[in-house]
């Protein structure tokens, strides 16, 4: 079996937390899979990503400590994995991240054999997300919906595309055969 990074992005409403939860429930626990916990600089609550929570002072302490393997900036939060949970790639195992688009170069530099899978939405799914959500202004929403549709991944990076407007299952279940096509997946 061949050890593989593979690192999750899209924008905020496209439903890849939501993806990659169903992921994990259809998932058998004996596979050689490792899913990489994050180190966020923001406190934890229930129901949302199960992270390392720091303040914002010690995210910088381990920043100059150098103790992340990939770290990124993004709406006002550091994010870091460290170098620990990226440990399973030695051991053989594939390692799923929950990553950015914008770290995305970053990321590649670092381990260019890595399977990029980006999550999408129409422009019309991403809005009503995001209203829903009630966090930001009509207008803020506005400027996330058209830096989604701006993004463009490198070169050859995005091995895995998929737009979500249906439904969780339907597209888990199509998330889950792209997986599969690959060479090495366990399983």
């Amino acid at each position: 079996m061949t050890a593989r990074l593979v690192y999750f992005m899209g924008p905020s409403g496209a439903g890849k937390d939501s993806l990659l939860d169903w992921l994990r429930a259809h998932l058998p626990a004996a596979r050689a899979l490792h899913w990489a916990r994050r180190t966020i600089s923001r406190v934890a609550t229930p129901g949302a990503e199960a992270h390392e929570s720091v303040s914002p002072e010690a995210f910088a302490a381990l920043l100059r400590a150098q103790a992340f393997a990939l770290h990124w900036q993004a709406n006002g939060l550091g994010y870091g994995v460290r170098h620990a949970q990226l440990d399973p790639l030695a051991a053989g195992q594939w390692v799923l991240l929950n990553g950015s688009r914008a770290h995305l170069p970053a990321a590649l530099a670092r381990f260019p054999h890595l399977l990029a899978v980006h999550i999408s939405a129409s422009p019309e799914r991403l809005r009503e997300r995001l209203l829903a959500r009630g966090r930001e202004t009509p207008d803020a929403v506005e400027d996330r919906v058209q830096r989604a549709l701006q993004f463009r991944p490198p070169a050859g990076s995005a091995s895995i595309e998929l737009h979500n407007d249906g439904s969780l299952d339907d597209v888990g279940q199509r998330l889950l055969s792209a997986l599969r096509q690959h060479p090495g997946w366990p399983g």
